[in-house]
């Protein structure tokens, strides 16, 4: 029975560690999920705002002579 718990106190460091990291991605996953949705939704409101404005020229240098 001995050799079973030196076994497991084996083990346990590297299982701890595989948690920290699993948390640690699904962390990282889901923030950049996040950032992506609400950049996408910012790009939608952004394009709404501006469907309706008129295109101010391109080359002002010239609109002005």
């Amino acid at each position: 029975m001995t050799t079973f718990w030196t076994a497991v106190a084996a083990l346990v460091p590297s299982i701890g560690v595989g948690v920290i990291f699993y948390f640690a991605m699904r962390f990282v996953v889901r923030a950049d999920r996040n950032e992506r949705a609400n950049l996408a939704e910012l790009d939608r409101l952004d394009a709404l705002a501006h469907e309706g404005q008129p295109q101010a020229p391109r080359d002002t240098a010239s609109a002005q002579q």
